[in-house]
């Protein structure tokens, strides 16, 4: 089977059973590495390249044609969080997002959904306002496969 239709395969197939519901995941970046890591081996063993051969994962990224799952994962988590920012004000969804959390105890502060959003925001130089602009939102956070 040629590389390019196994890309569009796992594309279609595999890659959105590992991010089946991303878009509410407080995710860590311990598990982030592990869906990266997923990814390529999925991808090595489908291009039939080892480890051993010393082939960088964006070559075989390139010959996939396929954007890193990470990238896929912030998309997925800010087309979500502008969909509830469009919604109505009194609507529950968007209510959950300002609701209080549980106190924080010693130590480091626990990775909520919420400053992943805003980690991601900030990397693309968004702003919560954006969000109300359908459009223009999903033409920054748009993380397209190669062609």
């Amino acid at each position: 089977m040629p590389v390019r239709t196994k890309g569009k395969v796992y594309k279609t197939a595999v890659r959105p059973v590992l991010l089946y519901g991303s878009e509410t995941w407080a995710s860590k970046q311990t598990q982030e590495h592990k869906l990266h890591t997923t990814e390529m081996r999925m991808l090595r063993w489908a291009g039939g390249v080892t480890l051993k051969d010393k082939v960088r994962n964006e070559h075989i990224r390139g010959s996939f044609k396929v954007a890193p799952i990470t990238e896929k994962l912030k998309e997925s988590r800010l087309r979500w969080f502008g969909h509830v920012m469009r919604r109505p004000e009194d609507h529950a969804v968007k209510k959950c997002l300002s609701m209080a959390t549980l106190k924080r105890g010693k130590g480091r502060p626990l990775t909520t959904w919420m400053s992943n959003v805003q980690r991601d925001m900030k990397e693309l130089g968004l702003s919560t306002d954006d969000a109300y602009q359908r459009k223009k939102w999903r033409l920054k956070i748009r993380k397209a496969d190669p062609a």
